[in-house]
Parts: C-alpha cells; sequence; structure tokens
C-alpha cells in the first residue's frame, strides 16, 4: 500500500494500483481541486481497463501517474477488498461519480468542460446536465477526433480548456485513450481530469443503463456487450476470462491464509 501524495492510499491489485475511495472523498477532492485550479487525475477502472493495464506497460505507466483510480467494476471490487484490510461497501462507478461530480460542481460554482466523444454525444450530456442542475456551467465541450492529436491540434485543446475557465474537464475517450490523456496533461491542465468513458453515453441518454441487479453482481459487461456486440465481443471475452483466472488464483491464497491463521490460533 502507498500513498498517492494527494492523500488517497493505493493498492496493488494485480500490480495495477487501485485507490479505496468513496464517492464522498473522490467528489471532495475534484471539487477542491476545480475550486484551486490544480491538477488532479481520475480514473474509473473496470475490469477491462485493469486487465490491459496488467499487460501493457505505457498504460500501466499513466494509471500509476493518476492521483486517484476507483474500483469501477464491481469484480474490481472483489479482488481489492480480498487484498486490502479495509473492505469498501460498494464500487465507486464512473457513471454514478460523474453524476454526483456534476451535482457538486452546480452548487461550487466550478466550470466543467466535456472532452471526447461524438458532438452528438457531448450536447446529449450537456443538455441532460444542464436540465438535472440548472445551476450548473458547463464552459465548453469539444468532441473527439478519434485519433491522436497532432502536437498544433494537442497545444489548441490545451489553451481552448485553460481558456474556457474550468475547474473540471470530462474526458470520454474510451479506455485506454481517455487515461492515457489524463497522464499526459497533468503538467499543461490545471483542473481535476476525470477518465470516465461510458459516462458520456449513460448520462446523456444516448446509451440506456444495465439495471441496478446486473450492476450488484458484476453484470454490467453483458449488458453492455448486449448492446454494442460487434465492438466489445473480444474486449468481454479475452479480459473478463485473464481476470477470472487471476481472482480464483487470489481468492483460493486468500481462502488458504485464512485457514493457515485459524490453525495457528
Amino acid at each position: 500500500m502507498v500513498d498517492s501524495g494527494s492523500g488517497f492510499r493505493s493498492v496493488e491489485v494485480f500490480g495495477v494500483n487501485v485507490t479505496p475511495c468513496t464517492y464522498e472523498t473522490v467528489v471532495d477532492a475534484v471539487i477542491s481541486a476545480g475550486l484551486q485550479r490544480v491538477p488532479f487525475g481520475v480514473a474509473a477502472l473496470a475490469t477491462h481497463g485493469l486487465m490491459t493495464a496488467v499487460h501493457d506497460p505505457n498504460f500501466h505507466g499513466a494509471l500509476a501517474r493518476l492521483d486517484v483510480v476507483t474500483p469501477d467494476g464491481q469484480p474490481v471490487r472483489w479482488a481489492l477488498n480480498l487484498i486490502d484490510e479495509e473492505s469498501l461497501a460498494e464500487r465507486v462507478y464512473g457513471p454514478d461519480l460523474t453524476d454526483k461530480v456534476c451535482a457538486a460542481a452546480a452548487r461550487a460554482g466550478v466550470g466543467v468542460f466535456l472532452f471526447g466523444s461524438t458532438e452528438a454525444t457531448s450536447t446529449a450530456l450537456q443538455r441532460a446536465l444542464e436540465l438535472k442542475y440548472p445551476n450548473i456551467s458547463i464552459v465548453d465541450s469539444q468532441a473527439d477526433r478519434f485519433r491522436d492529436a497532432t502536437v498544433e491540434e494537442d497545444a489548441l485543446d490545451v489553451a481552448r480548456i485553460v481558456g474556457s475557465g474550468a475547474g473540471i474537464v470530462l474526458v470520454g475517450r474510451g479506455c485506454p485513450r481517455q487515461e492515457l490523456w489524463v497522464a499526459d496533461h497533468l503538467d499543461r491542465i490545471p483542473c481535476a481530469m476525470l477518465a470516465v468513458g461510458a459516462a458520456f453515453d449513460y448520462l446523456g441518454g444516448t446509451l440506456n443503463r444495465p439495471p441496478r441487479w446486473m450492476q450488484r453482481v458484476g453484470l454490467e459487461w453483458l449488458h453492455r456487450l448486449a448492446q454494442e456486440p460487434r465492438r466489445l465481443w473480444k474486449r468481454y471475452t479475452v479480459t473478463n476470462s485473464q481476470f477470472l483466472v487471476r481472482f480464483i488464483a487470489l481468492w483460493v491464497r486468500n481462502r488458504v491464509t485464512k485457514a493457515r491463521v485459524r490453525l495457528q490460533r
């Protein structure tokens, strides 16, 4: 367990740093960074992201540079709870975290910049947020190019975000592109930046949320697969299998360790 330097500690889950946190602690930290206009990087990590980081050193390094990596997926929370002494009662799910951050930003008067997704989805998200939170200030938005920006384009993006007066940037570019972007801009954008992916679609109403019961039992991936099978089948077939193998091994080790402790008493 290590301290990230931002007051949050992290726990290694399959070698990847994950932050034991709650919605309240993350929202408070994001709003504080937004008001002070200081860099603060947040990612909501699901099973796919966790297993991508296990096998991709560049992505692994990017996550390590962020201040908070929440256990977005229930399976990530389960694994974290097997490892950590302070069990989390609930995950910190990207769409719900985004919603709570926007509610707090509206109360605190912190401007929000929408960066990523399609123009239609970004517009839908802005309308939905403004309808739900009349006091929210969406200072600007920019759709994703769905490719890496050139040096010149990136400089313009940075200038646009900084010049907007935003204290919070919601980044919806898909995993791992959004996390890499946040990590790469911590030294250039004095804002709280949240890599929240599907939150744009769920909060904007362009994708239907999975039922709560599916979320509770860790089957959100199945709901998303049913909505976007051609795009997501490989992601979930490969990463879910990889996670399951590692999780079973972790669970067995945990049981064996507890049995040994009981025998020694």
